[in-house]
């Protein structure tokens, strides 16, 4: 691996600033010490800032030899806010927070873009600008969405954005890559059927809303495989069903909830289409009334293939073609998602390897992606800001509109 040698000569104390975040997690839109922290050191790099985006973002603004006179810019982005979790870890940077937890690697993260941030402004040895971008709110709260409403493209202007993602099980040392979809929307919905109450030994008086939800259960999955072209990804998941209080009462109404993932709006648009269609006519059919919800929150994930293709380029550089591997798609979702509706960029993985890197102290099972026992691979630091650092470098060095 060709590290870079400032970075991994300040890994240790970049490393101490993760654990310190870690430490010391906050959720949604609430980061505000870890936002204070990030600035701190950016600014102690005389780095210029821009705060308060999506409500506690920070954007460093690096300018190469040319003071960013010739107009162009790269922006790098990193996630900043945990999970609302219990951990179970008892080691030293162990959250002092009751239920909150960095179970996700944001923290480290962070620290990755902290690392390249240091050496861009250290070296300045390039024209234009980069954008280092720490956003808040990616658990749910959409914090890249805000960013772009806020006019996170407009006040920097850009011509590409990139993301970076720790995944557990891969080797250290190993990054994944490609064009097109690499993670899925995310969207919830909610239906009420609303029947009609009776004793349980007279059914016969009532309109049980419990057996309409088990045909919708099914009925869900003909959507998915006779609506579907079967190479289209497509998930519906009915996670929560409530209906009840007593053994003896038929119910008066039921709820059902739960999560459709697709890789596609088109095909997002013909599931909610014809859920909606299933869930009303099947209520209608048994003499029920339906009410039916559906929230879009997070689009899918969709790398420009250019800039996957330049991405790729810069981590066999540094890793070797045999350590750069295509992106297996994963039906978890990214907000990330926002800022590549917006700009040409891509998001990719960088390996955590399988959790032999945790301290003494932490709590058992895997160190998986929001599990309560996980922690981020200090490991990564030099590499994942060694990425950083060369991505922005040659893509500012590149012709424009290569």
């Amino acid at each position: 691996m060709k590290i870079d040698a400032s970075i991994l000569q300040d890994a240790a104390a970049i490393a101490a600033i993760r654990k310190d975040i870690h430490a010391h997690p906050e959720l949604c839109f609430q980061e505000m010490r870890t936002a204070d922290v990030v600035a701190q050191q950016l600014a102690s790099w005389g780095i210029a800032l821009h705060r308060g985006m999506a409500t506690t973002g920070v954007i460093g603004i690096i300018h190469g030899r040319d003071g960013g006179a010739c107009g162009r810019g790269v922006g790098l982005r990193a996630d900043m806010d945990a999970l609302p979790m219990q951990e179970f870890n008892t080691f030293a940077h162990a959250s002092t927070h009751p239920g909150k937890m960095h179970a996700c690697g944001h923290d480290g993260h962070t620290a990755m873009l902290l690392a390249a941030a240091k050496q861009l402004a250290a070296r300045r040895d390039f024209d234009g600008t980069v954008y280092a971008i720490f956003q808040p709110a990616e658990e749910g709260g959409g914090g890249a969405r805000e960013m772009v409403k806020e006019g996170l493209f407009t006040q920097f202007p850009m011509e590409a954005v990139f993301g970076m993602h720790n995944w557990p099980g891969g080797k250290v040392g190993t990054f994944a890559v490609s064009a097109g979809p690499v993670m899925a929307s995310s969207n919830e919905f909610k239906i009420t059927i609303h029947g009609k109450g009776s004793h349980a030994a007279l059914p016969h008086n009532g309109i049980d809303p419990v057996p309409i939800a088990c045909q919708l259960v099914q009925g869900f999955q003909t959507i998915i495989t006779r609506n579907k072209k079967p190479v289209d990804a497509g998930v519906i998941s009915v996670t929560m069903l409530e209906a009840g209080e007593a053994t003896n009462v038929v119910p008066d109404f039921c709820v059902m909830q739960g999560t459709v993932r697709t890789f596609s709006v088109e095909v997002l648009d013909m599931i909610e289409q014809r859920m909606r269609e299933v869930s009303e006519k099947l209520c209608e059919a048994f003499g029920a009334r339906c009410e039916f919800s559906f929230r879009r929150n997070y689009p899918p994930t969709i790398n420009s293939a250019r800039e996957a293709a330049f991405a790729r380029t810069v981590m066999e550089g540094i890793v070797g073609a045999e350590n750069v591997t295509a992106q297996e798609p994963t039906m978890g979702a990214e907000d990330f998602a926002y800022m590549l509706q917006a700009k040409p960029g891509a998001y990719c993985f960088i390996s955590n390897g399988d959790g032999d890197h945790r301290s003494i102290g932490h709590g058992g099972g895997p160190c998986t992606l929001h599990n309560p026992s996980y922690d981020f691979n200090d490991d990564l630091i030099p590499l994942g800001g060694t990425y950083w650092v060369k991505l922005a470098r040659q893509w500012l060095a590149a012709p424009q509109g290569r």
